[in-house]
């Protein structure tokens, strides 16, 4: 924990001077390397960890460095020794709420009462607090009070603290504890049962609250949805008209009156002690049933249509057109992998083409689309000529000169089939259920 003390004068060493130091100093990062190495896996790999980071780390900062043992062990050793006022405020905090004190506890809660009931006086709290905490005790220590004499005062007075003078006393300094210190292993005590209680409530939490509401059982996160969605209508409209600070203010003293020795003894030894937990079976009983009788969910999967492409190459000095390949775009004129001379991609046979990730087939067989000149408007697609019968294949359509006796200059251009034909092949899909 941190202490307020003055400054020492001097820079003198302790035991063992400076050797001393160093080998404390090697010690404390053994024992802290030791500590990290059985936190993180024998086979971890920093430098792949660090390449993996870079990828995909939506965390990471490029200005901080990256994980490292032994910048990790001397940022622990630096935190440890320093994060010892926080837990003073939590073990104070801890004794006001459990009554440790009494007076104490009725002065917050006395605070808390004048707040809740005048909420702007809020903004004055942490003023008053660096008022009290802070400077008061930092005056006192730089003028301290006379030593007890133990000579009564005339007529049996109590000696007053005078506040005037000269400062007799060095000023308060906030320093970090002393490594390998006593302090610095109550702070490691304390580290290590604000872990052991983080990790609790936050495993009790999610047991508590994940099954209701992750749809692991759609029906009853379903009711847990709509019981939600309700009280959200009714706040939104209803809010301005709850006096909010005497609800505050009745939870608190509520909350710190059950947390009271004597009311804990007297609930459990109570002997309708069962009593809250019989009515919370019976209203998670009703709550089930509800959702069972009035919650019906879809079971229907969801089902999408998938398209491929047959595509076929014109042979050079033949009437045959050569199988080439199954691909997910028509491949026409004017499309940008034809633009830039890029050659299409897909698979050369029907049987190796695969449902897009999440899907499944729904349907046993490929169909033919017999509409060709629908998905050529809506892709807008130019340059092409739609065979209307047959096997709708979508030819490509080029110009070429021929000769022409009867035409100017006894040449004419004339439309022919291209290099390239395509037909739709259609397919349906059903998302894929999640397996228990």
């Amino acid at each position: 924990m941190s202490a307020a003390t003055p400054p020492a004068d001097g820079g003198g060493g302790g035991i063992g001077g400076g050797g001393g130091r160093s080998l404390s100093g090697a010690i404390q990062e053994k024992v802290f390397s030791k500590v990290l190495q059985t936190v993180v896996p024998g086979d971890y790999d920093i430098q792949k960890y660090a390449e993996m980071s870079e990828r995909g780390d939506r965390r990471k900062d490029k200005d901080r460095p990256q994980f490292s043992l032994t910048l990790m062990s001397g940022n622990f050793r630096r935190f440890n020794a320093r994060v010892g006022v926080v837990f003073i405020f939590q073990h104070q905090l801890f004794r006001v709420l459990t009554w440790n004190h009494p007076t104490h506890t009725l002065s917050a809660m006395a605070v808390y009462s004048f707040i809740c009931l005048d909420p702007q006086h809020l903004a004055i709290l942490p003023l008053t607090i660096i008022l009290l905490f802070v400077m008061v005790p930092a005056f006192i220590a730089r003028h301290p009070p006379p030593p007890n004499t133990g000579v009564p005062q005339k007529g049996g007075k109590v000696e007053v603290y005078n506040a005037y003078g000269a400062p007799v006393a060095p000023p308060p300094e906030v320093k970090a504890v002393t490594e390998m210190s006593k302090d610095f292993f109550r702070n490691l005590r304390d580290l290590q049962n604000t872990m052991a209680d983080f990790s609790d409530a936050h495993d009790q939490i999610i047991a508590t609250v994940g099954p209701a509401t992750n749809f692991s059982n759609e029906q009853v996160s379903s009711g847990v949805f709509q019981v939600l969605f309700i009280m959200c209508c009714c706040m939104f409209v209803g809010a301005a008209v709850v006096p909010w600070n005497l609800v505050f203010l009745v939870w608190g003293w509520c909350t710190i009156a059950l947390l009271h020795p004597a009311v804990q003894e007297w609930l459990l030894a109570a002997p309708d002690s069962e009593f809250v937990e019989r009515e919370k079976k019976k209203a998670v009983g009703r709550f089930k049933s509800w959702v069972e009788k009035d919650i019906v969910i879809d079971e229907t999967p969801e089902t999408r249509e998938v398209e491929i492409f047959e595509l076929q190459r014109h042979k050079r000095d033949s009437w045959e057109w050569e199988p080439w390949m199954y691909t997910a775009s028509p491949y026409e004129p004017l499309s940008s992998a034809r633009i830039a001379g890029h050659r299409p991609r897909g698979q050369r046979f029907f049987e190796d083409v695969r449902p897009p990730v999440g899907w499944e087939w729904w349907a046993k067989k490929w169909a033919l689309d017999l509409g060709s000149r629908e998905w050529v408007a809506e892709r807008c697609v130019t340059g092409v000529e739609v065979e209307e019968d047959k096997e709708r294949w979508v030819y490509d359509v080029e110009e070429v000169e021929e000769s022409d006796e009867e035409a100017p200059g006894g040449r004419r251009r004339v439309k022919r089939k291209g290099e390239w034909r395509r037909r739709r092949w259609v397919r349906s899909v059903v998302r894929k259920k999640w397996a228990h």
